[in-house]
């Protein structure tokens, strides 16, 4: 099994990404590359990082998180992040960025269900 496996997609203007396994030093070019890939979508207007399914995450992940909400603001776009495990999410709440960032706990990363905190 590979430390990180990373699943992409492009439908009603939503760019979607998810992860499951491990985002750390080892793993995470492997996601910049296909973030950068999703990033590139003219008609993108939300991105949506999917942490469901991740086992671990370090400080590498956290920066990974936060440069694509840099680089969402800055393009006019919107990034969701599906909240990941107690573990993941920890990594959030330590770092004080789980109310900058903009969690989806609904299914569907819908931002207009119940579910949706920060931002």
């Amino acid at each position: 099994m590979k430390l990180l496996e990373i699943a992409s997609e492009l439908s009603d203007g939503r760019a979607r990404m998810r992860l499951r396994g491990e985002l750390d030093l080892a793993t995470v070019g492997a996601a910049e590359t296909a973030l950068a890939e999703l990033e590139r979508e003219p008609d993108a207007t939300t991105l949506v990082i999917n942490l469901r399914k991740l086992r671990f995450m370090d400080s590498t992940g956290l920066h990974f998180v936060l440069g694509a909400d840099a680089r969402a603001r800055e393009r006019g776009r919107r990034l969701l992040v599906v909240r990941g495990p107690e573990a993941v999410d920890r990594v959030f709440r330590l770092a004080l960025m789980d109310g900058r960032l903009t969690f989806v706990d609904h299914r569907d990363d819908d931002p207009d269900a119940a579910g949706v905190s920060g931002g």
